[in-house]
C-alpha cells in the first residue's frame, strides 16, 4: 500500500471536473483535514472507515486515513468514482481488504462494492439482498445476507454467499438462521450469528456451523436471542454477543470453543461492539432499556487468554464523556492505538477518535454520517 494515498489524490485531482457536473448528487463534500504528524515509514499506511449514513438517505461514505501524511481524508468514493451517481449507496455495513481488493457491503443498496484498494477505484459490484457482513478464507470473501425486504417479520431464512475473489462471481450459498450477522472463521470451519431481529420477541438464539468444504450448515449452537456480534481469538475461540430483548433480558457475552462447539463462558454484560487484537479484547457497551427509557455506556477489556476482565481502560483521560454514541473500534495492529467513533445522533456527521496505547486522545476529526467499520492498509 505504499503510494496509496499519492495515487487517491491523483485520481482525485482528475476526477475534479467530472465530480463539479454532479450538483445534488454528491451530498458530502471532499475534504482533508491534518491532524497527526506524518510518519513516511509506517508499516501500517493507513486505515477506510466506512460511514453507515442513516437509512434510505443515501448518505453512506468512504474516508482514509493516511499515516505516511498524517492526513484524514473524508469522503473518497464519490470523487474517485464520479460516474456512480448515486454515491457508495444506503447504509454501509461493513468494509474488509483481502488481497488488492476492498469489499465495501452496502446493506439497503443490496450490494457489495468492490475497490482497487490502492486507488479505491470500483472495480465491480455483486448484487446481494439485504447484504450485511463480510469475511475473507482461502482466495474467497463470505458475505452474510438477511434476505427478503428491510423489516419483514415473514423473511424468509438467511445465507451465507461464497465469492471467488478472482472471478468476482459467487460459487455457492448455504441457508442460515433469519437475519445472520457477523461471521468469523476458524479452520475450516465458519461461524455465523443468528439474530431473528426482525421478529420479535421470536429472535433466533443461535450460531450456524458451516463446513467449508462441502459448505453445508454442520449444526446450530445454542446460545442466547437476538445475536450480533462475532469475533474469533487465536486460541481457538469465539465471541459472540447477545442484544437481549430490550426489556427484560439482559444483553451479555458468551465464549464458544471451536474444538467442541459449546458454549464455555457466559460475561454477564452487554457488548454492541468488540475489537480482538492479540490477547486482548476490546470492547464498549452502548445499550438502551426501553422499561428505564435511558442509556449506559460502559468501556471494557478483556483478556482472552486466561477469559478474565481486565481493570484496565482504553480511554483514560475523561474524554469518553464526550462520546455520545460510541459505535465503532479498531486497534492499529502495530502501534495498538485504539480508535472510537461517536455517531452522535445519527443524523450529523460523526467523530472519530485516536487513543494512546496508554488511553490518552491523540486527534480526533470530523468523519461522515455514522462513522462505524475500519479496514487497515499495509
Amino acid at each position: 500500500m505504499k503510494n496509496i494515498i499519492y495515487k487517491i489524490i491523483c485520481l482525485l485531482s482528475g476526477c475534479f471536473i467530472l465530480a463539479s457536473c454532479r450538483k445534488a448528487d454528491v451530498p458530502i463534500p471532499t475534504k482533508t483535514n491534518h491532524v497527526t504528524t506524518a510518519d513516511p515509514t509506517s508499516k501500517v499506511k493507513g486505515f477506510y472507515v466506512l460511514n453507515e449514513g442513516n437509512m434510505n438517505m443515501n448518505r453512506a461514505s468512504l474516508d482514509f486515513m493516511d499515516y505516511t501524511t498524517g492526513n484524514y481524508n473524508l469522503n473518497i468514493y464519490n470523487q474517485i468514482n464520479p460516474d456512480v451517481t448515486k454515491g457508495l449507496g444506503d447504509v454501509g455495513n461493513d468494509i474488509g481488504i483481502y488481497g488488492s481488493k476492498i469489499y465495501v457491503v452496502v446493506n439497503v443498496s443490496n450490494k457489495v462494492e468492490i475497490l482497487n484498494a490502492r486507488t479505491g477505484k470500483r472495480i465491480s459490484l455483486i448484487t446481494i439482498a439485504n447484504c450485511r457482513y463480510v469475511t475473507f478464507h482461502n482466495g474467497k470473501a463470505y458475505v452474510s445476507a438477511y434476505l427478503g425486504t428491510v423489516g419483514d417479520p415473514k423473511a424468509p431464512n438467511g445465507a451465507v454467499n461464497e465469492i471467488d475473489t478472482a472471478t468476482l462471481q459467487i460459487t455457492r450459498k448455504v441457508t442460515v438462521g433469519r437475519q445472520p450477522e457477523e461471521m468469523a472463521i476458524v479452520g475450516e470451519k465458519l461461524y455465523v450469528a443468528n439474530s431473528g431481529g426482525y421478529s420479535p420477541p421470536n429472535y433466533e438464539r443461535t450460531v450456524s456451523v458451516i463446513d467449508l468444504a462441502s459448505f453445508t450448515e454442520l449444526k446450530r449452537i445454542d446460545v442466547a436471542i437476538n445475536l450480533d456480534r462475532l469475533k474469533a481469538d487465536k486460541y481457538g475461540d469465539i465471541y459472540v454477543t447477545s442484544r437481549g430483548d430490550y426489556y427484560n433480558i439482559p444483553s451479555k457475552l458468551f465464549v464458544i470453543d471451536t474444538k467442541t462447539d459449546q458454549v464455555k463462558k457466559t460475561f454477564d454484560f452487554g457488548v454492541s461492539n468488540l475489537w480482538i487484537d492479540d490477547d486482548i479484547a476490546y470492547m464498549y457497551n452502548f445499550e438502551f432499556n426501553y422499561n428505564t427509557g435511558k442509556n449506559t455506556t460502559n468501556y471494557i477489556m478483556l483478556n482472552v487468554k486466561d477469559e478474565t476482565v481486565m481493570n484496565s481502560k482504553f480511554i483514560t483521560d475523561g474524554t469518553d464523556a464526550q462520546i455520545k454514541v460510541p459505535y465503532g473500534i479498531a486497534v492499529n495492529p502495530v502501534t495498538k492505538e485504539v480508535l472510537v467513533t461517536d455517531a452522535k445522533n445519527y443524523l450529523t456527521p460523526g467523530t472519530l477518535y485516536s487513543f494512546s496505547p496508554g488511553g490518552k486522545k491523540e486527534w480526533s476529526v470530523t468523519a461522515g454520517d455514522i462513522p462505524a467499520h475500519f479496514a487497515f492498509a499495509y
